[in-house]
């Protein structure tokens, strides 16, 4: 009889112990259950940011939509009904303001001297022949309304067909006052002279090499008296001028401008 017993209390034990080890054994599988739920639904929403990045990178890599402005245009319209010289020409063809000039022409009647800038910096100098006292040359900010190779020069009644008797030489270049204008000359020992009617003559290698450094558009700052500009741009060797800032460019315009060709007459100042 106590031999039944001793094996009866064993038995409860072990149903006891067996309880318990199903009990967290149930735990144990409900908790992981829910873990791994918990796992999926972060997992869903870690992925939504993820394509919606992938979407803003899709939309940033498509082209840019190119829009044509016209406030470069209207800009200088503006500036140009404000400060644009009385006398202009009205030829049919206007500048294209698609792509602003970067270049200019600064000129130093003191000096006699014409300087190209390239992005603040001075490209070139060039020694030029000025207005004589009599017949100035005018001071203020132009733009190059047209240009031609060859010129028909007109004066008055006087034409004389491009060669070597042509006062304009073999480059124009107009300024946006009428009859003023940077060209050749027929006397290349006037250069560097107060001696001409109010144009500015460049010698024959000179001019034409300059015709090809500018184009229609660009600006020419003519000035009568050094200043601190002047002063920078013709004191120094132009292989080690430091950069010029230049202030008040300028106006730049709507001038209508001639198609160049190699019969175009030039009117001006020049006799």
């Amino acid at each position: 009889m106590r031999r039944l017993v001793v094996f009866s209390g064993k038995s409860k034990i072990i149903a006891s112990f067996a309880a318990i080890v199903f009990a967290l054994t149930s735990v144990h599988l409900a908790a992981k259950a829910h873990i791994a739920s918990l796992q999926r639904e972060l997992t869903a929403l870690s992925n939504q940011p993820s394509a919606l990045s992938q979407g803003a990178q899709v939309t940033a890599t498509k082209p840019p939509i190119q829009v044509q402005s016209n406030a470069a245009a209207i800009d200088k319209k503006a500036v140009a009904s404000k400060s644009r010289p009385s006398e202009t020409s009205s030829a049919p063809a206007a500048i294209d303001h698609g792509s602003a000039p970067k270049r200019q022409i600064i000129i130093s009647i003191a000096d006699r001297q014409l300087a190209v800038i390239d992005h603040g910096q001075v490209l070139k100098t060039y020694p030029i022949a000025v207005g004589a006292h009599g017949t100035p040359s005018p001071h203020g900010d132009f733009v190059i309304i047209n240009h031609a190779k060859d010129p028909v020069y007109r004066h008055g009644d006087k034409e004389i067909a491009p060669g070597k008797d042509n006062p304009l030489g073999t480059r124009w270049m107009g300024l946006s006052l009428k009859g003023y204008g940077i060209h050749g000359t027929n006397v290349q020992s006037s250069v560097g002279k107060p001696i001409s009617h109010g144009c500015f003559r460049m010698r024959k290698q000179d001019v034409e090499e300059l015709y090809t450094l500018v184009q229609v558009g660009d600006t020419v700052m003519v000035r009568r008296e050094r200043d601190a500009m002047i002063a920078k741009v013709f004191t120094a060797p132009t292989t080690t001028q430091p950069a010029v800032t230049l202030a008040n460019a300028a106006p730049g315009s709507d001038i209508q401008v001639t198609t160049v060709n190699a019969a175009t007459t030039v009117e001006t100042t020049e006799q």
